[in-house]
């Protein structure tokens, strides 16, 4: 086995322009058009993943990352089983945060809002491109249950291919979209030295839902 490095010497020095006020767009959705855009043109791996934080009734937190499948104005879109650990967590708590982690651009962006249910058309609108294979992994599996073995799954699977004509499956009842309506967007742009430039929207609920920016000191 070889070394184990020292962490506490593992740093990369951030060297970009920065991000500034006058860089900014409108909006924080257009500001995110922008950051996505980039994240796409330099061939991120999935640049849609993003980490998403839930925590129980006690305020226990936990967290994962899933694909996020839709965004607009009126928030972020990911499909999931509301069977899941997450489901249960955000039935009693409904909020959650997310981090879009791309670090090849020296980038992140954090978001955090309530989180409410799409409806069913929505739903199947993010269920029915899935592959079938997609389709079938999510229908034969009770998310987050405890099992004897990977093999149960894989025969699980099998059967319901077995069981099911060729093409698209129904979506499950159990299975649908969440959207998180943030609360605030912060954009996250490494600096050299981590003098990080930080700048937030913030929504102003005294104004009638519109935003303020703000920048963080990092």
């Amino acid at each position: 086995m070889g070394r184990v490095p020292d962490l506490s010497r593992m740093r990369r020095d951030y060297e970009t322009r920065g991000l500034r006020e006058s860089d900014l767009a409108p909006t924080w959705v257009e500001q995110f058009d922008r950051w996505f855009a980039d994240a796409v043109a330099a061939e991120l791996p999935e640049p849609n993943a993003v980490v998403v934080a839930t925590a129980d009734a006690d305020g226990a937190p936990d967290a994962r990352i899933v694909l996020v499948k839709g965004y607009d104005e009126y928030g972020f879109v990911f499909g999931t089983s509301y069977a899941s650990t997450k489901g249960a967590q955000l039935a009693v708590n409904p909020r959650a945060a997310l981090v879009f982690p791309w670090h090849a651009l020296q980038r992140q962006v954090r978001v955090a809002g309530r989180v409410e249910r799409i409806g069913a058309g929505a739903s199947d609108d993010l269920w029915d491109p899935r592959p079938r294979g997609a389709q079938l992994a999510a229908a034969a599996s009770v998310q987050s249950t405890v099992v004897d073995s990977r093999e149960e799954l894989v025969e699980r699977l099998r059967r319901l291919d077995a069981e099911t004509p060729d093409g698209g499956l129904p979506r499950p009842e159990a299975w649908g979209g969440y959207r998180v309506v943030p609360d605030r967007v912060e954009f996250w742009q490494g600096g050299a030295d981590r003098l990080h430039d930080r700048i937030r929207f913030v929504r102003d609920d005294q104004e009638g839902g519109g935003w303020i920016v703000q920048r963080l000191a990092p």
